[in-house]
């Protein structure tokens, strides 16, 4: 895989991963009974982007590598995948 490849496929892991990651560790202003004039007490309390930032670089480089090891370690690839599941399809010969 080029680098090229990689980086595409880094920015978009890492964007799905923000959009998974982003509501975990989120207090909203209802949760800790201070909901600021003008605003919804569903609003989050505080910033917490660059933790979520952080989570979503963390585990998107986790993800990133078990592909890569899956790919170039395990030499699997895409084409690989209906083989990985057992065919249950077929009934053993007695």
């Amino acid at each position: 895989m080029s680098w090229v490849s990689f980086l595409a496929l880094f920015f978009i892991t890492w964007w799905v991963v923000l959009f998974a990651i982003l509501p975990f560790s989120l207090r909203t202003q209802d949760e800790d009974e201070d909901v600021t004039l003008g605003t919804v007490s569903s609003a989050p309390r505080g910033p917490h982007m660059l933790r979520a930032v952080l989570r979503t670089t963390i585990v998107t480089l986790v993800l990133l590598g078990v592909f890569y090891g899956m790919t170039r370690g395990l030499g699997l690839g895409i084409d690989d995948i209906p083989h990985i599941v057992p065919d249950f399809s077929q009934s053993p010969e007695n």
